[in-house]
């Protein structure tokens, strides 16, 4: 009833949000009376602030039309490469007509971006995206809105999660040989989940993991958000949170934990600062600035937007993560896609290297949560390994804003690279040593080296791209008097062809 009775008293709302709309455009134009009155600046702000109170916030877009990659505009063409029925995988390719810049966006990394399912759409992660695309070709997980999907399409659960994962990247590997994952919140746990079981079953890995302030280990330094999920019974969550979706959306009928509430919840968790946030909003708009305003409806335009996650995964989260911590106590069985119950073992991973973010303020994963990945990592050499502590960032300060793009970017990127590097020397053939023939005492004897014959086009698995070697060029020393005696240098073979982006 609760889910009915919001939307009944939403929709009454709705008119007279678009009424406090028109008002505040009245009082703020300069030619109609309303505007010339000596309050009317006043009036038009506290109109603005009650209708943006009162408004529905839908699904915002990415909006990532262009991104400057040194100097030079690149436009972005956002489209789905694969549709599931409760997730779509988007990614953001890049178009210029530049020759070199097309030249350095070709061979850069292919990174997996798993957004949070836990509340927010996935375009919270915009800055994130925007910011990875000018060195990284960019993929990222955008979950649907239970309330929009029928109940045909069945129910989804963590372990639908983390199979899904597995199928992301699995495409994404086909199409450039292998990726990197990053994963931000609350993915981290079934994003090293997906990545133990493909180790397990010796499938080929993802260069790295990069684990940004989730809950791998909830048991480290709980916050509220943990605490109301220990100490509240699993049983209490099924009764008080879980609700049924109304007859006025595609999705009628599904069992959700509605995005109503888990706003309420995130609000509950500052509300000072929410309250303080409004106030100086109402304070701009009176003062005329503009770039305040804007800044702020940009934030709340995102953070307002709320989708509802289907029961069952909701709650098999909550027991998973935050009652059994059945990660890293190893106790945590996933059905797969054909049925078959496996275990989770992180310490099967022995070639992905990893990489946890961890936010000095951070009040929803808090310290060392994240950090455990490399203590359940245990088959992970040190060499592949690192941890990055942000001083003064909270949550969203590790994944967007100017402490992302400042300090953790440029760490997140060097890692990236670190392991590409690492992995094409090591697929690198090394040349062997030319056959050194002596020549004549009286009559040097002439050498010439022949040309490097181009062989077959090599498959090196599990690298991508590989630069490939170029013939050399022959040098010819002028013969003497007596008969050239040719020496020719080994053979070499390329070890692979770029790919086109």
């Amino acid at each position: 009833m609760l889910y009915q009775f919001y939307e009944t008293q939403r929709s009454l709302m709705e008119p007279f949000s678009d009424l406090a709309q028109t008002a505040a455009k009245m009082f703020n134009n300069p030619m109609s009376l309303m505007g010339q009155g000596p309050f009317a600046q006043r009036m038009a702000a506290g109109y603005d602030l009650l209708h943006r109170l009162g408004k529905d916030y839908e699904r915002p877009e990415f909006g990532i039309r262009t991104i400057d990659v040194d100097g030079v505009e690149v436009a972005i063409y956002e489209r789905v490469e694969v549709n599931k029925p409760f997730c779509e995988l988007r990614r953001f390719k890049r178009f210029s007509d530049d020759v070199k810049t097309l030249e350095k966006t070709k061979d850069q990394p292919a990174v997996l971006i798993v957004a949070p399912l836990s509340g927010h759409y996935a375009t919270l992660l915009r800055d994130t995206v925007r910011t990875m695309l000018k060195d990284h070709k960019v993929y990222i997980t955008d979950w649907k809105n239970a309330r929009l999907i029928p109940l045909a399409d069945g129910d989804f659960h963590l372990d639908d999660y983390v199979n899904y994962v597995q199928e992301f990247i699995r495409y994404v590997q086909g199409k450039y040989g292998n990726c990197h994952v990053m994963s931000v919140c609350q993915p981290t746990v079934p994003v090293l989940a997906a990545v133990s079981l493909m180790a397990s079953r010796g499938e080929m890995t993802p260069l790295s993991m990069i684990m940004m302030g989730g809950p791998i280990d909830a048991r480290k330094s709980p916050t509220a958000v943990n605490n109301l999920a220990m100490t509240k019974s699993h049983t209490w969550f099924e009764n008080n949170v879980i609700y049924r979706v109304p007859d006025n959306f595609p999705g009628a009928g599904r069992r959700v934990y509605p995005g109503f509430l888990q706003y309420a919840g995130f609000v509950a968790m500052n509300p000072n600062n929410h309250a303080n946030s409004h106030y100086d909003y109402f304070q701009n708009l009176i003062k005329g600035d503009s770039s305040s305003t804007e800044s702020h409806r940009q934030f709340y335009d995102e953070y307002n937007a709320v989708l509802d996650m289907d029961a069952n995964y909701y709650l098999q989260t909550i027991r998973v993560v935050f009652q059994d911590f059945s990660l890293p106590t190893g106790t945590w069985d996933i059905r797969s896609v054909d049925g078959t119950m496996e275990r989770v073992r992180p310490s099967d991973i022995k070639t992905t290297a990893l990489l946890s973010i961890e936010g000095e303020l951070d009040d929803i994963s808090g310290s060392g949560q994240t950090k455990a990945v490399h203590e359940i990592c245990s088959g992970v050499p040190e060499s592949l390994q690192q941890h990055i502590d942000v001083e003064g960032a909270g949550h969203y300060g590790i994944f967007s804003g100017r402490r992302w793009r400042e300090k953790v970017y440029p760490q997140v990127r060097a890692f990236v690279l670190q392991q590409n590097a690492s992995l094409k020397k090591a697929a690198a053939p090394v040349p062997a040593k030319p056959e050194v023939v002596a020549a004549p005492v009286v009559e040097p004897e002439p050498v010439v080296i022949a040309p490097v014959a181009e062989s077959a086009e090599a498959v090196v698995e599990p690298i991508a791209v590989v630069p490939a070697v170029e013939p050399v060029e022959p040098v010819v020393v002028e013969p003497a008097a007596v008969p050239r005696k040719p020496v020719h240098t080994p053979q070499a073979h390329k070890t692979g062809s770029k790919k086109q982006k």
